[in-house]
């Protein structure tokens, strides 16, 4: 690789999707054409706004606070100042720096790595190809905030955290900002050491917790597929949450994840099966005054054809005669 073939590459050829590129490049020619892979990491990480931003965080709202709390510091706007700091001379100075070099070791030392999980993506792997499905799926926003991933970087998050029984599925995934995760951690007020094993949930007299398998065309872990047993149109089918919950109003992200997943899955299915279906009617009944005549959640993909009812404008209106036409 010559001058002139890198002077091409970086004019001209690179393709960039991030900063990253440029600056593992700037960083070896400004290293002499050899660096260490952290002394890269370190310089992109110096290039992130958004780090920043989380740091700045931590500095006001939690050091920075304790430390005022102990009049240790003070705060001017943006600016900390030591207090005391013009009595103490160099050899107090270099004193006090060791002190805080020996305590920073010393607390290492003592915990591990473990002090740095919560700026960890996931204690389990997620793959590359989950991490962008995951990401797909938000539409590359925060899940919690709804904040662009344009404007902060987005991390795959464990919706019931790895420790307390949650899954490395990608029904147990969410998107979120490292603004949200960081808050949310793996740690909550609720006592979530039970909610795995509530996914296990049948009740014997119950259609749909007690289903043949030979009726189910498809499954994930927290829920499954069927052809409705009363089909409105060819093709109809049920996706239904496999713990036994009465109304969709009490299905859990993890299950609204699953039960997403499936529909999207079948819609696509059904149009690449037959092409004459032009649209989708889902459906989902919440109580006996609503029309739910079996209490276990389900949702209704029902394909829909052109012609296949005199006047299909008002869709799910035409539940309450004559409210359907306006």
């Amino acid at each position: 690789m010559n001058f002139k073939d890198l002077e091409e590459f970086i004019a001209n050829k690179m393709r960039m999707s991030q900063i990253y590129q440029p600056v593992m490049l700037l960083t070896l020619l400004e290293n002499a054409g050899r660096c260490h892979q952290e002394t890269i990491a370190k310089v992109i990480l110096a290039h992130d706004p958004s780090q920043i931003e989380y740091y700045t965080k931590i500095t006001n709202n939690m050091v920075g606070k304790v430390l005022r709390g102990r009049s240790i510091v003070e705060k001017d706007k943006k600016d900390y100042t030591l207090n005391g700091f013009e009595s103490l001379t160099p050899e107090n100075i270099e004193t006090l720096k060791q002190l805080c070099v020996d305590r920073i070791g010393e607390f290492i030392d003592s915990r591990g790595q473990d002090v740095w999980q919560h700026r960890k993506k996931s204690k389990g792997y997620v793959s590359g190809t989950v991490r962008y499905e995951v990401l797909k799926n938000a539409k590359y926003r925060c899940e919690l905030c709804g904040i662009s991933a344009d404007v902060k970087s987005l991390e795959v998050d464990h919706i019931i955290p790895r420790n307390h029984g949650g899954a490395d599925d990608i029904t147990n995934f969410q998107a979120l900002c490292y603004s949200c995760n960081a808050t949310k951690r793996d740690r909550d007020d609720t006592d979530l050491r039970g909610i795995a094993a509530t996914y296990n949930q049948r009740e014997d007299n119950c259609l749909f917790c007690s289903m043949e398998s030979a009726r189910v065309i498809d499954q994930n872990k927290l829920a499954y597929v069927i052809e409705d047993g009363f089909p409105v149109t060819v093709g109809h089918r049920l996706v239904i949450p496999k713990r036994h919950v009465a109304e969709y109003f009490d299905l859990g992200q993890p299950e609204l994840n699953a039960v997403n997943q499936l529909l999207t899955k079948h819609k696509a299915l059904i149009e690449s099966e037959d092409p004459t279906v032009s649209g989708f009617n889902i459906g989902i009944n919440c109580g006996e005054d609503a029309g739910q005549t079996i209490f276990h959640c389900h949702v209704h993909l029902i394909p829909r054809r052109k012609g296949d009812v005199k006047e299909p404008r008002g869709g799910i209106r035409h539940l309450i005669p004559e409210k359907g036409c306006y």
